[in-house]
């Protein structure tokens, strides 16, 4: 029954949207009152289950996205963005853009969260579309690939770590892997899938996108010479980057070195927490995009508020989709799920991918999927010899499949490059079908010699 629920619970937010255009934030407001009811939660903790999904996901994202917009919306109006894209052109040619747009992103997207990498590239992506008279999706798509498999296969980020964690897998060897499956899997689900899902659903690739976080992006060119320096306006983008990669290789040092406790450790570890990371950005591109262009903070104030005024909607919809994502987990269908693999005799790494498939197409949260994964597989491993790192790659596999609309993801996406729902399945829903599916096939390859 939870699973029926849910499935009614999504087709009756796509008839709201698509057939009867009910706004987006109105109708995921709806369908998650209705689950909460459907799935059998208490009246006395409904809301306090929706105002605690939707405060979970904006204590996570809010502030990245509101300091990143901003950040964004500054490096676009001081002629940062214009600066780096035709630096980009210049270097890769206009015919290689998009192999540059997806080897920046995969190289960013290592140090970098999925939301801190998308709302940082935008901007960057979007000038370079212009430029060069391309459709942003064609740059966009496999711009948020490259960041997809680093978030869902390389340490550091949460989930491969966690799930190592809780495998007792070496991070060295999950990285190694990591890198051997994502290469492949960036190329198939980015340049190659682009190429035919600009077939399928042209009219998503043809639009003019302003809207949306499109939006920080769009800003009157302005001549070369009057744009910051390539190097000012690298490092002022790349500072979140080298913020949290400084952070983390400290924390790896201090971990294999095991030294001591010491003040200077938490100053580094709070510097590279995300939300430390781009308010300290920020404030270095109100310096280099801004006063030293001689912008007046009148016109740095009046590119903030553009920002957020772009995102207001966005941050809604995040919102209450976190909530709907709480009501899922609430009312037990994760559970459920789990209940259906007690006694599996599959291998442990078709179960690993399978049950962490079903977990997120049930309740959307990747990383929710992952570590309860985690926990039901552990007692198959025992007396097996199957690879541990490649349990941890099987499990992230499995979690980022088919995202769809109770995942937050599926909604930054769609907001991010002003798509319908339909455009948002048939291109993200399927790219993310196709990382998972690849992920897993690669896993198996490697399983044959390691």
């Amino acid at each position: 029954m939870p699973l029926l629920i849910t499935a009614v619970g999504v087709l009756v937010l796509l008839l709201l949207i698509m057939k009867w255009k009910v706004n987006t934030f109105i109708s995921l407001a709806i369908v998650t009152f209705l689950l909460a009811i459907a799935l059998g939660i208490p009246l006395s903790d409904i809301v306090g289950s929706i105002e605690r999904g939707l405060g979970g996901t904006l204590a996570s994202v809010g502030l990245i996205f509101g300091f990143g917009a901003i950040l964004g919306k500054l490096i676009a109006d001081g002629g940062g963005a214009q600066r780096i894209s035709t630096t980009l052109i210049d270097a890769f040619g206009e015919k290689r853009i998009q192999w540059a747009v997806v080897l920046t992103a995969f190289i960013l997207g290592i140090a970098l969260f999925f939301e801190v990498g998308l709302v940082l590239l935008i901007p960057i992506v979007y000038q370079i579309s212009k430029q060069v008279n391309l459709s942003f999706l064609y740059l966009g798509l496999p711009m948020a690939t490259a960041l997809s498999v680093t978030h869902a296969f390389l340490p550091p980020h949460p989930g491969p770590t966690v799930i190592a964690g809780e495998f007792g897998a070496n991070i060295g060897m999950v990285l190694l892997y990591g890198f051997i499956i994502s290469i492949p899997t960036v190329l198939i689900a980015g340049p190659l899938f682009t190429k035919y899902a600009r077939k399928f659903v042209p009219d998503a690739f043809e639009k003019a996108n302003k809207g949306g976080m499109a939006a920080l992006g769009d800003s009157k060119p302005m001549p070369l010479e009057d744009t910051p320096g390539f190097a000012k306006s690298a490092l002022t983008a790349l500072f979140p980057v080298l913020l949290m990669g400084i952070a983390t290789v400290t924390s790896l040092l201090q971990e294999a070195a095991n030294l001591p406790d010491h003040w200077l450790f938490h100053v580094v570890a709070f510097i590279g927490m995300p939300t430390s990371t781009m308010f300290l950005s920020l404030l270095l591109a109100l310096y280099t995009m801004g006063i030293s262009q001689k912008r007046t903070m009148a016109q740095l104030m009046e590119s903030a508020e553009q920002s957020v005024k772009a995102i207001a909607m966005i941050l809604l919809i995040l919102g209450i989709s976190g909530s709907l994502k709480e009501v899922l987990i609430v009312g037990g269908v994760g559970d459920y799920v789990a209940s259906l693999f007690i006694d599996s005799a599959l291998s442990p790494l078709v179960l690993a991918w399978l049950i962490a498939a079903l977990m997120r197409l049930a309740q959307g949260s990747a990383t929710v999927a992952a570590l309860t994964t985690a926990g039901l597989v552990i007692p198959l491993m025992e007396g097996s010899d199957v690879n541990v790192a490649l349990m941890v790659l099987a499990t992230g596999a499995g979690s980022i499949i088919a995202s769809h609309v109770n995942d937050t993801g599926f909604w930054i996406v769609k907001e991010s490059f002003g798509l319908t729902m339909k455009e948002t399945f048939a291109t993200w829903t399927v790219l993310e079908t196709i990382i998972s599916v690849c992920g897993l096939l690669f896993v198996f390859i490697l399983s044959i010699f390691v």
